[in-house]
């Protein structure tokens, strides 16, 4: 057996086994890691490393991951995606600081992180001479408390005293985010207060104004209803009522060590924030892959029927699998992309959905149906093909064992939870890894399944005409276009971070970037929505372009993959040339930097007529495009529509 092949072994071993059952694997596992290191295998350790910082795991595995984890990173070669986060809180940050900087590089991601000195966070951010604003970050995080809370009621104020205190409270950490916003134009990420576990008047406390819980509770709801778009309430209150409020806000490590909350809870804090982190990097998965028997249902479809397989009302299974069903629906609901990977007869598979009255999923729900007996595996790249997402935006639950290891062996970019044996725990198993950590939420996403369906039709459309002419004129096709404002900031945002293939530069950029661009007159931002007969495919371009002399240098280009080929890259180049005319520049020049994904747009800037005038030893390109030399408008299939601006 070979090393590599060896370690391998061990880390499924890890992961197949029960959370009770993982200290003798766990051991085996870490020795083998640490032999890697010390062998100078590098990136096959951190691989594997990678593969087994998992959420579940407690405090203690953790520390001993992370130690592995110390070796190795400054060995292996940067990471693409950079998370530059600044860490600020009244409270010890520096065990928190590495777990998130573990669960970052479990992602793929390199982290850059100052953490600024114990207690001074107020000093930090009022001082524009500090470590803070040396540092720049992309991201700050403000690790606070009810603690850090600067006007809290007496027992004796009345409801309108406690209302003057929240909206001073309010102004005075809006103050704070508009000064941070102001100076580095960062995202922000600051918890919610966990509410205290004590209540001096007991039941009472949510009724009285004075009442410290209630204040806690109005204050967090004044966060979420008040912070700008560069603001991410982290809902730590959450994380503390999940793990039980005395067991979370330690006493005693508070007030030895000035632990935010006990070390056993450390790994999911610093979890929850890596995982907001990583959602506003784009890195969340996109797609939920769903087994059927005994995953769905319980029972064999195939062996026991419609009438026999465990599902709904009156059976404690079956009202597990019923819940669980309600969970991935209302997933799909908020924008997962739902899929089934069946080992089975489509024709009995497809009528559970069609006929069982107590199934929750229907088939509307699902945007790509497979269930055949080839190998899972090979089913999920087909997957991933047709709805046209890489296979590590998918994941995969199956209650089968060997499946699952079949499937983290042949495609491991799949992400592939343990389920337990209890039905009744797939939600939890599911919740605790956070695949599909979300920070914004607009209309895109509750129509995705929409617009993957409609594809469909569109394909269909596109085999019964002649040629592609036809078939986009057939399409009676509608494209809105303007600037990024309020109504799209959010999606623009979310579509630069998360698309790869038809990006030309995959630049990322937050939230906070784009509210700068927006507001300078240097910049030129666009959005285009699309419209046809099918119906709405929503927002799926954004153009960046930054007006520099007699140049319009386009910084970022994209489009979502599921409008290729229909000649918006034409038509937003017939206006790009308009804007260029009205700023009374004579070039626009654009570049390609190459990726593992986006070798789509290789040739992108040549097809539309521009002239490479450079090449870098990195395989990026640069390309002009002359204005006073004329310039021919593309023949587009779509009709204009102007928004604001």
């Amino acid at each position: 057996m070979t090393a590599q092949h060896d370690l391998e072994s061990r880390l499924e071993e890890f992961l197949s086994a029960a959370e009770d059952e993982r200290q003798k694997p766990f051991r085996e596992l870490t020795t083998a890691l640490k032999d890697s290191v010390k062998a100078e295998r590098f990136d096959e350790a951190a691989a594997v490393l990678r593969r087994a910082t998992l959420p579940s795991l407690d405090y203690t595995s953790l520390q001993t991951l992370y130690r592995i984890f110390a070796l190795l990173h400054c060995r292996l070669a940067s990471p693409k995606q950079v998370a530059r986060l600044a860490i600020m809180s009244s409270f010890t940050t520096k065990q928190l600081t590495q777990l998130i900087e573990l669960f970052l590089f479990a992602a793929g991601v390199a982290a850059e992180i100052y953490e600024a000195d114990y207690g001074v966070f107020h000093q930090e951010i009022l001082d524009p001479d500090s470590g803070l604003y040396d540092f720049k970050p992309k991201t700050l995080f403000l690790a606070t408390s009810w603690r850090d809370l600067l006007h809290t009621p007496a027992l004796s104020d009345d409801l309108h005293k406690v209302r003057t205190l929240v909206e001073a409270e309010l102004a005075h950490w809006s103050s704070l985010w508009e000064m941070v916003h102001d100076r580095l134009g960062c995202q922000i990420v600051q918890n919610n207060c966990a509410s205290p576990p004590w209540r001096v008047l007991h039941n009472h406390e949510l009724r009285h104004p004075g009442g410290l819980a209630r204040f806690v509770s109005e204050i967090n709801r004044a966060f979420v209803d008040h912070a700008p778009a560069f603001v991410t309430i982290h809902d730590a209150d959450h994380l503390a009522a999940t793990a039980g409020r005395w067991s979370w806000a330690s006493e005693r490590f508070f007030h030895h060590a000035k632990l935010p909350c006990a070390p056993e809870y450390l790994p999911d804090y610093a979890h929850s924030i890596s995982s907001i982190i990583l959602a506003q990097l784009g890195l969340v998965k996109k797609c939920l892959v769903l087994d059927l028997d005994n995953t769905l249902w319980g029972g064999v479809i195939g062996d026991e029927g419609l009438g026999g397989i465990r599902l709904g009302q009156g059976d404690a299974e079956g009202e597990a699998f019923q819940a669980f069903q309600r969970y991935v629906r209302d997933l799909r609901l908020r924008g997962v992309i739902i899929a089934v990977c069946s080992k089975n007869e489509e024709a009995l598979a497809r009528e559970v959905f069609e006929k069982h009255p107590e199934m929750v999923l229907r088939l509307d729900d699902i945007s790509r149906f497979i269930a055949n007996w080839n190998d899972k595996a090979s089913n999920l790249n087909t997957i991933a093909e047709d709805l046209n997402i890489g296979l590590n935006s998918l994941v995969f639950v199956d209650d089968n064992p060997a499946e699952r290891a079949l499937v983290r062996r042949f495609v491991p970019e799949v992400a592939v939870p343990e389920l337990p044996a209890d039905p009744s725990e797939f939600i939890r198993a599911l919740e605790l890894h956070r695949y599909f950590q979300v920070v914004s939420l607009g209309v895109e996403d509750y129509k995705r399944t929409e617009y993957y369906q409609t594809n469909a039709a569109r394909r269909e459309a596109q085999a019964s005409t002649r040629n592609v002419d036809e078939f986009l004129e057939s399409l009676q096709m509608v494209a809105r276009i303007g600037p990024i404002d309020a109504t799209s900031l959010e999606r623009s945002a979310q579509l630069i971070n998360r698309s790869n293939q038809f990006n030309l530069t995959t630049r990322r950029y937050s939230v906070a970037d784009l509210l700068a661009f927006t507001k300078s007159e240097n910049w030129i931002t666009r959005t285009v929505s699309l419209a046809d007969r099918f119906g709405d495919n929503g927002l799926i371009s954004v153009l960046l372009a930054k007006l520099e002399g007699e140049v319009l240098l386009i910084d970022t280009w994209l489009m979502s993959c599921r409008v290729l080929k229909r000649g918006v890259e034409h038509f937003l180049l017939n206006h790009l040339y308009k804007v260029a005319q009205e700023q009374g520049v004579n070039k626009i020049r654009g570049e390609y930097i190459p990726t593992v994904k986006n070798g789509l747009v290789r040739d992108h800037y040549a097809q539309l007529g521009f002239k490479q005038i450079g090449t870098e030893e990195d395989g990026r390109t640069s390309w002009e495009l002359s204005i006073t030399e004329g310039f021919t408008p593309r023949r587009v299939f779509m009709q204009e529509m102007r928004t604001n601006g």
